[in-house]
């Protein structure tokens, strides 16, 4: 019998073969479909890169176009959607609420033509779509507030913040965001892209593997690290308090929110396009102490651990740009979500035409041919301690 190798976290084993993003850990390097994503950054837009990772290529100016149009045609999400969202406690996490709203979205759109590009195409619309606007809608609810429809006239970024806000926001804010997107939209096989393939592996339909994704995004350990981050920042206080805080947590080995990573051991080229972007959102929009605090904690962390291959990862820097932005804190999470569906959808639909259910092994720890004991002859372990 042949003893399986067990590597926790199945760190290293590789679980799909995928060309749609490239990540190399020792020299700062993501991709998309093999485009930097500094280039994408730059020069792309959300949408543009969504579409590119799910269907392979950069669109046609008609084919964008197209697209695009189909999105903004159908953020409406159907009523009884608005109505479930009444009935969210109003101190719910907004991440189960985006979680439940997925899967929901399966009851209005749940036949399985998997083999149909027709059907394929209008799931990924619908789900880019309407993803934001649940999001939304569920921010304006817990505040009272009736949830603000969408306007088709707005792009993507400048719609979500719109539906947030209900201000329209500057064009250099509205570009922060869309770019911010375009940095969560995909990386590789991720906790959340594994459980979405899992999902997606038993053949089930697309807004389930969603909903699958968005709960496992929800953990601190990945998508929920950038409202940790603030709360650091937020107990710190002052640049003074740096250089004692973080060294009492390396001396309890505790994690630094926002810093570390399973992939990159150099700083994560996202939150270098990202602290870039947070200087020019604050020399517009006004100064935060908190970013004095995260440059000293960066600065404190790689001194002490920079050896280590410990460095800022997208996280750090994310959420001080959404809070500039006027984005609650425990809505970080769920705009990643919104981002990471373009990733999800492209594994999706990749993993379709060569689909086989995932069936791992295990490596078995426990006894062999123990008795069965009736019963009336069993005793609990306290009462065997006891005696």
């Amino acid at each position: 019998m042949t003893v399986c190798e067990y590597k926790p976290g199945l760190e290293g084993i590789p679980a799909a073969q995928s060309s749609i993003s490239y990540v190399n850990g020792l020299e700062g390097i993501l991709e998309y479909r093999g485009i930097p994503i500094q280039e994408l950054a730059t020069h792309s837009s959300f949408i543009e890169v969504a579409y590119l990772l799910i269907w392979g290529e950069l669109p046609t100016q008609d084919e964008l176009e197209s697209f695009e149009t189909e999105i903004r045609y159908h953020r409406r999400m159907k009523y009884q959607i608005g109505d479930m969202l009444k009935l969210f406690p109003n101190d719910g996490h907004p991440m189960d609420a985006l979680q439940t709203s997925a899967a929901a979205l399966g009851l209005f759109y749940a036949r399985r033509a998997l083999d149909d590009p027709a059907y394929i195409r209008q799931a990924v619309v619908r789900l880019l779509a309407k993803i934001p606007t649940m999001v939304a809608a569920f921010q304006m609810v817990r505040k009272g507030n009736y949830a603000v429809m969408p306007k088709d006239e707005l792009d993507y970024a400048t719609n979500f913040l719109y539906m947030l806000t209900e201000k329209i926001p500057t064009p250099y804010a509205a570009k922060v965001f869309d770019v911010c997107l375009t940095l969560h939209a995909e990386h590789t096989i991720n906790a959340s892209t594994f459980s979405a393939l899992v999902t997606a592996s038993t053949l089930t339909d697309p807004y389930a593997v969603v909903a699958s994704a968005v709960g496992t995004l929800a953990g601190p350990l990945h998508g929920g690290a950038n409202e940790e981050v603030l709360i650091m920042l937020e107990e710190i206080g002052s640049v003074a308090n740096v250089r004692p805080y973080i060294e009492s947590l390396i001396e309890q080995k505790k994690k630094i929110m926002g810093f570390g990573h399973r992939v990159y051991k150099v700083k994560d080229p996202r939150a270098i396009i990202l602290q870039s972007m947070a200087e020019q959102l604050f020399s517009e929009l006004g100064s935060d102490k908190y970013y004095d605090i995260a440059l000293e904690v960066e600065k404190v962390v790689e001194e002490k651990l920079g050896g280590k291959g410990i460095y800022p990862n997208v996280d750090f820097y994310s959420g001080l740009v959404y809070r500039k932005l006027g984005i609650p804190d425990d809505l970080f999470t769920p705009i990643f979500a919104i981002a990471r569906v373009a990733g999800w959808l492209a594994h999706w639909k990749e993993q379709l035409s060569v689909n086989r259910i995932f069936r791992p092994t295990q490596v078995y720890t426990g006894f062999h041919d123990m008795p069965y004991i009736p019963i009336s002859e069993r005793i609990s372990k306290a009462e065997f301690n006891g005696h």
